[in-house]
């Protein structure tokens, strides 16, 4: 049985299932979910069958396709209600993203907003991102900074900051979370610490029911972006334990240090940060007037959800980037009908890829923080002339430095950023081809930057349906051939992007290299082999011992805390550290492996609970110092000087030197 044939299920009827199964069967929940995965299952309408055996069904209700009441999941066994088959059948089908009826007010950033088309296929919407860097991490190390743990008896937010020079007595003091908003940061925590503390293999269906109550919990008091978190460790916890060859442990880091520091700031976050740290139920869009619009190339997008379509990027006459896009249900099949429709904007009948070459003028335009416009009644466009990417407003996307331009895609990708929706990861750059460099994970193509500094070009899909693939072996048999691209950046200890689009390399048009396939006699000697460029110096990060650091933390996931703590001494590892110029990292290594490693007892020798809270702290601080080193790394790589440059706007020696 495959959980994409089951319908999504809401959070809270997971969480109420499981809760209400006795001790005796709970244990027997996981195996029960491995069987059941291995039975037919058939639709029809709304109601998904699950055959358990000859003789019982198990039955799913998904009115408007999702799983809303406990009641909806019904089972034919001698034990139904009270059977594991039903608890087994919610865990094994795909959580529901479902934003309930608030219980209360809402919040001002939830109010008026409008629902945008496929977010959870684009990665849009209220995805949770990682929270700022830590200015000092140190600080993060002591087990006191796990979230504040309210009591029932919270009757009051605690006191505020005092009040800023020049404000009046009167001035009302910022906001600050609610005691409902910090109780459920709490559970977020909890759950979380509990994933960390027993790792992917622990982490069970009852493991998981928790994370799935403390997410609906977060919903209902306001806290989409903790919640989107939490669900976001559900699937990929469940992606790892079955075995999904799409699941990378690097992405449940990521969404695990997201829920553990999202719910850890909710305590003391207050205004404008507060309201980043809570996020947004759905993307909102505003008025944008009158625009001139410019068209620059189409992509294609495919998601391992199963989406597909496309997305054409605009720009605005002054130099702002927009996007068009249509994506839902069908995959790459749909991704390559899609680019050939008619773009859903206004009344105009180009198709998306001639957007990609044309250009709009739109009345009445709506556009989202993160620059998609909208599709509303009152908008409307009209085709108007494009221009060529070395016409003016075009040429100018080219025009700034390339380390300026990283420094931009690193600040709008950043995994500790909130997401205030600004900026773009693509990169406009002007190159000359050397020719394929093979590597580890596979051959891309090396290009010379401007300031002499190389680049890695990679495909951005490996799909052969899609022409990414084939159109990058192509241009490796062109070396020397000088062309203007856009790419989108790879955060990496070396220069490295997804190549999207480039000029023709005769000089005329342009190409979607998702979309359009180059043919060797549009290259300029067709007859020349695939060149293989000699290997160029490392950038300043390629050597850096970081990675030391990184690999405790991501073994942490898949093993939990027991078995980091049996590594025994690391000195030798944090000497390297330290000798690499990253005295904080070897601070936080050795505070990590003896936090896992502490297990103390009481006076008669037996062993007392770990402390989960203090562990996660230390964990959390570890995870957010090495991703922001590593985003410096990657900055300093694009800067022809080797210069660190910052990516949150602060001192760049601080993210990459701090002081233990």
């Amino acid at each position: 049985m495959n959980a994409d044939r089951l319908p999504p299920v809401a959070p809270e009827v997971t969480a109420t299932l499981v809760e209400s199964l006795s001790p005796r069967l709970r244990k027997r929940l996981d195996a029960a979910v491995t069987k059941l995965a291995a039975r037919p299952v058939h639709r029809d309408g709304d109601t998904t069958t699950i055959e358990v055996d000859d003789e019982t069904e198990l039955r799913l209700h998904a009115p408007g396709g999702v799983v809303a009441q406990v009641e909806d999941v019904t089972c034919g066994c001698l034990l139904a209600p009270a059977c594991v088959h039903r608890a087994a059948a919610a865990c094994a089908a795909p959580p529901a993203d479902v934003a309930p009826e608030p219980a209360e007010q809402p919040t001002p950033e939830a109010a008026g907003t409008a629902s945008a088309d496929a977010d959870a296929a684009t990665g849009g919407g209220s995805v949770a991102t990682d929270p700022p860097p830590v200015t000092d991490p140190a600080t993060a190390m002591a087990p006191a900074s796990a979230p504040h743990r309210a009591s029932g008896t919270d009757s009051a937010p605690g006191p505020g900051p005092a009040p800023a020079a020049g404000l009046t007595p009167d001035a009302a003091p910022p906001e600050t979370a609610t005691p409902d908003q910090r109780a459920a940061a709490d559970a977020l925590w909890a759950a979380g610490a509990a994933v960390l503390e027993a790792g992917v293999d622990g982490a069970g269906a009852v493991a998981q029911s928790a994370l799935l109550r403390a997410a609906h919990t977060a919903r209902l008091r306001h806290l989409p972006r903790a919640a989107g978190a939490a669900l976001s460790v559900v699937t990929l916890l469940r992606a790892a334990r079955a075995g999904d060859p799409s699941y990378r442990t690097a992405e449940l880091v990521t969404a695990l240090a997201e829920l553990l520091g999202t719910a850890r700031r909710v305590a003391t976050a207050t205004g404008t940060e507060l309201a980043a740290v809570r996020g947004r139920v759905r993307r909102p869009y505003s008025p944008d007037g009158s625009l001139r619009l410019y068209g620059l190339f189409t992509e294609p997008v495919v998601t391992d959800s199963g989406h597909g379509g496309v997305r054409t990027w605009v720009a605005g006459a002054d130099g702002r980037l927009f996007t068009v896009g249509d994506v839902a249900p069908g995959g790459v099949g749909r991704a390559l009908g899609v680019a050939d429709r008619a773009v859903r904007l206004g009344d105009t009948a180009l198709t998306h890829r001639e957007l990609g070459r044309a250009g709009l003028a739109v009345s009445g335009a709506t556009v989202s923080p993160d620059g998609r416009l909208g599709a509303g009644k009152s908008v409307k466009a009209v085709t108007a002339r494009g221009a060529a990417w070395t016409e003016p407003p075009l040429a100018a996307l080219w025009e700034t430095p390339p380390a300026e331009q990283a420094a931009r895609a690193l600040r709008s990708t950043s995994r500790y950023a909130d997401p205030d929706g600004t900026g773009s990861d693509l990169l406009f750059l002007d190159v000359e081809l050397l020719g394929a460099v093979r590597e580890p994970g596979g051959t891309c193509l090396l290009a010379l930057g401007e300031g002499g500094v190389p680049v890695r070009l990679t495909a951005a899909d490996d799909d052969p349906a899609l022409a990414h693939r084939d159109n990058l072996a192509l241009l490796a048999a062109a070396p020397g051939t000088r062309l203007r691209i856009i790419g989108r950046l790879i955060p990496a200890a070396h220069p490295r992007l997804t190549l999207l689009a480039c000029s023709h390399p005769t000089g005329e048009g342009t190409i979607d290299l998702g979309l359009d396939r180059l043919r060797r006699a549009d290259l300029p000697d067709p007859a020349a082999p695939a060149h293989f460029a000699p290997p160029r110096p490392a950038g300043p990060g390629a050597q850096s011992p970081l990675y030391l650091l990184e690999r405790r933390v991501e073994q942490t996931v898949p093993a939990g805390r027991a078995a980091l703590g049996l590594l025994g001494d690391v000195a030798a590892e944090t000497r390297r550290i330290r000798r690499g110029g990253l005295p904080t990292a070897a601070g936080l290594l050795t505070a990590l492996c003896a936090s896992a490693a502490q297990r103390e007892r009481d006076h008669f020798g037996r062993l007392l609970p770990a402390d989960t809270d203090g562990f996660a702290a230390y964990w959390l601080a570890a995870a957010r110092y090495s991703a922001a080193v590593s985003e410096s790394l990657c900055s300093a790589a694009w800067n022809p000087a080797g210069e660190v440059q910052g990516v949150s706007g602060g001192p760049p020696a601080a993210a990459a030197r701090p002081a233990v």
